[in-house]
């Protein structure tokens, strides 16, 4: 059987060219969505998916209506080849019912998995040059040392913990995790 799946990105959009050509290819069941191809649930997507059995195909007028991104599309294609079911782009000509179609997505699938792999490895040699600089991860501190000087003379002056947080742009919690001593006070 094969199991069409149309999407446009807004309700102003028209699926009727995607339809026709679903039809067209031969789809008996037809399901579609109205909204942006980063949503995660996608209702007409979920049920063309629940509809696929082995042997079934899905088929789309083109790549870009199945998801944004190479490595969720890829990540669909490898779950439906588990599932012995076929996957066929009309506009791309891309049909994994053939050794050319699934070699196609095998070299993706290869291509997806080393931009991982560069990705970590740059994120970790970015990392340990910061770390060499002196500049640890995270966001900058709030409370600086003199900040925190300034907080505990304030305390020991008698100012309420409340207002020694406002004077320095500090939430009190901050103030409480920074001098926990100023919890006892209040």
């Amino acid at each position: 059987m094969l199991v069409g799946y149309a999407r446009v990105s807004s309700n102003e959009q028209n699926l009727n060219l995607q339809l026709d050509a679903l039809e067209t290819a031969g789809c008996t069941k037809i399901f579609s969505d109205k909204l942006s191809g980063t949503q995660k649930n996608r209702p007409g997507l979920e049920n063309a998916l629940s509809h696929l059995r082995t042997g079934d195909t899905l088929v789309l007028w083109k790549l870009d209506r199945l998801g944004r991104s190479v490595k969720g599309l890829i990540e669909l294609v490898e779950t439906l080849q588990v599932d012995e079911i076929n996957f066929y782009s009309i506009t791309d000509g891309i049909n994994t019912s053939t050794p050319a179609g699934r070699f196609f997505f095998h070299v993706m699938a290869s291509l997806a998995q080393m931009e991982r792999e560069l990705l970590v490895e740059r994120t970790k040699a970015g990392l340990a040059a910061a770390k060499e600089r002196g500049r640890v991860g995270g966001r900058k501190r709030i409370m600086t040392p003199s900040k925190l000087e300034a907080a505990k003379k304030l305390l020991r002056e008698g100012m309420p913990p409340k207002d020694v947080a406002q004077n320095l742009g500090v939430s009190v919690p901050t103030l409480y995790r920074w001098c926990p001593a100023a919890s006892k006070e209040n």
